[in-house]
């Protein structure tokens, strides 16, 4: 299988505020608790065919504006981008990393000895280097967003996933947790929903200047990220992009201040992207320290890193050589 098809995954959602399995009438998608909604049977609107599993009550997106807007992105240059969007894109990111980590991915989950079923949170774009997530035969594809699109099952908030516990055998979540109000709660849904040993792959910005306008609210080191996913077992981490790349943004943004035009800083940022090759002379440890985006590849685990351990796990270029690596 690759990208599941929405019959696949319709029997996959649950109730986003109490959890249980949704039902279907005439009238569409309801959760069949009768006391969910202040004692009221809470029911789920359809957009452009697919549903929309949002508790309203508890959640940034605004259920006439989504309606409005025909669920569409709340980002008005997203749905813009056609190919050479996508190509700028990739070509101003320096991301080696992310595709190498969707094919260990992808091989990790074939010792299955099944189709592994992978949610991908904020999917309403391919997020870079994961293609072969949405390809391979022995992956079950499932992906939602705060909007629709070709490549969403549902519209939703990663504050509430709307899948049931443990039904999930990883979680690929790139470029979104900065676009959170509570990072932690979102990654304590993944927890959730992740099976004993699942994996997760994350990417967030550390030295990044802000995108998406009231929609990106922070950032993390790549021990901030590790601190957020203290309830897994590191697999891998470190810098996605290095220094150089955090140059290039820098001054794109600049000409941007001093030009007041988005167009003349893009262009100095495509103009100096080659500070991206720069990155590849750089050693991990100060990489980390300077990176513009950060990533933490794990396992689901029982056990919490403690604060103490959290000191050691450090891995940047800032620290004693006699500190000890945790895990």
């Amino acid at each position: 299988m690759t990208f599941a098809s929405p019959s696949q995954v319709a029997t996959l959602w649950v109730c986003p505020r109490c959890r249980a399995p949704l039902a279907r009438d005439a009238q569409g998608r309801r959760c069949p608790a009768a006391d969910c909604d202040n004692g009221r049977p809470r029911r789920f609107a359809e957009i452009g065919g697919q549903p929309v599993l949002v508790d309203f009550d508890d959640s940034l997106l605004d259920p006439d504006t989504l309606v409005s807007r025909g669920a569409g992105s709340l980002v008005e240059r997203r749905s813009q981008r056609g190919r050479l969007g996508a190509w700028l894109r990739a070509f101003s990111s320096g991301n080696p990393v992310s595709a190498p980590f969707a094919r260990d991915l992808v091989t990790r989950l074939g010792a299955l000895g099944r189709t592994a079923r992978v949610l991908v949170v904020g999917g309403g774009s391919v997020g870079i280097g994961s293609d072969q997530l949405y390809t391979d035969p022995t992956i079950e594809l499932v992906a939602f967003d705060l909007y629709a699109s070709p490549t969403t099952h549902c519209v939703a908030d990663a504050h509430g996933i709307p899948l049931a516990d443990g039904s999930m055998d990883a979680v690929w979540i790139q470029a979104v947790l900065e676009h959170v109000l509570e990072p932690a709660r979102v990654v304590a849904e993944i927890h959730r929903v992740l099976r004993p040993d699942g994996l997760v792959y994350s990417e967030i910005p550390f030295l990044q200047q802000v995108h998406e306008g009231p929609y990106d609210f922070t950032r993390f080191t790549e021990s901030g990220q590790r601190w957020l996913f203290r309830h897994f077992e590191r697999i891998d981490s470190g810098a996605v992009a290095g220094p150089g790349v955090t140059l290039s943004w820098a001054l794109d943004h600049l000409t941007r201040g001093l030009t007041r035009s988005r167009t003349a800083g893009r262009s100095v940022g495509i103009a100096t992207s080659w500070l991206a090759a720069l990155d590849r002379w750089i050693p991990a440890r100060f990489a980390s320290d300077g990176a513009s985006c950060v990533y933490f590849y794990g396992r689901r685990s029982e056990r919490m890193l403690s604060p103490r351990e959290m000191v050691s796990a450090y891995r940047g270029a800032q620290r004693p050589r006699s500190a000890v690596h945790a895990p």
